[in-house]
């Protein structure tokens, strides 16, 4: 694959002069107080897991992500573009008139977000509703539950992993990471749209509700009794919950006493176990529904 072609000053010129010629596109400067507030300060990490979910906003960073969140429906509030690299989302902006699109430099787009943007472009985009467990896991067969993985990049790699493994939904516990933060998102490349997710509000007991609609739960952990992987993959479930514990203590002991099973992955080498989105991805596709 051969390298992009490298944009000259006339280039980066003509580029600017036909974004601003859309009457939703705006200097970076004239930005609104509100529309400030969605992209300022985007590294302060304690900052913006509250703020955000709070406002009833996302962070979409790069122009794949933007329309990865675009093709699923979820509304766009307000952009953020540099010069260099605006015209590479027209499409977008002329098929939102609504929306304003600010573009300004890249030094004033550092300014405000607080980073060098590499992928030139970030949009704030309006949540989606909360789905209830009930109608996030009616017709699934393969579910996953994340137990206070507080790691966005891990949230956003078992994202990836669940959308392309088929696994039909995910319920993260209440401390979990959120996963439509803003890295979350990027290392999901933007998968974390597509597979039904949900926060579960009463854990461990929510899992004797999936119990009830059939499903059957395995808790991942080193436990002498745990089921080997390839022995719950032959047993072939029909209704399956697959259960992920947080990367530095595991599973806690509430939730494997409540858990219908234990699974391990079993390990060469001297080697513990893997990391919780490695070992995620392995276990989607041992136990992958094939019916």
């Amino acid at each position: 694959m051969g390298r992009k072609k490298q944009l000259s000053e006339q280039d980066i010129y003509e580029r600017k002069q036909r974004v601003f010629s859309y009457p939703n596109v705006l200097p970076l400067r004239e930005m609104s107080i509100r529309h400030k507030e969605y992209f300022h300060a985007l590294t302060d990490v304690h900052l913006r897991k509250l703020a955000e979910p709070q406002w009833g906003i996302y962070i979409a960073e790069s122009s794949k992500v933007i329309r990865r969140a675009v093709a699923v429906g979820h509304p766009i509030v307000a952009m953020v573009m540099s010069e260099k690299w605006a015209d590479d989302l027209l499409d977008v902006v002329l098929s939102h008139p609504e929306t304003v699109c600010y573009v300004g430099s890249e030094e004033e787009l550092e300014g405000i977000v607080g980073f060098h943007l590499h992928r030139g472009a970030l949009a704030a985009v309006r949540r989606p509703e909360p789905l209830s467990i009930n109608s996030l896991v009616s017709g699934a067969h393969r579910i996953a539950i994340l137990e206070d993985i507080v790691d966005h990049t891990n949230v956003g790699a078992i994202f990836r992993s669940a959308a392309a493994l088929s696994v039909d939904a995910v319920l993260v516990t209440p401390r979990c990471a959120d996963p439509l933060y803003r890295r979350s998102i990027r290392v999901s490349m933007g998968t974390v749209f597509q597979v039904p997710w949900g926060r579960l509000q009463s854990w461990p007991e929510d899992l004797e509700l999936l119990h009830t609609l059939g499903f059957r739960s395995a808790a991942f952990a080193l436990s002498q009794d745990s089921l080997s992987l390839s022995e719950l993959s032959a047993r072939d479930d029909e209704k399956l919950a697959l259960i992920f514990g947080s990367e530095g203590h595991g599973l806690t002991s509430k939730t494997l006493a409540a858990a219908q099973d234990t699974v391990m992955i079993p390990m060469a080498a001297q080697v513990d176990s893997l990391n919780v989105a490695a070992a995620s991805a392995v276990a989607f596709w041992e136990t992958r529904y094939q019916k």
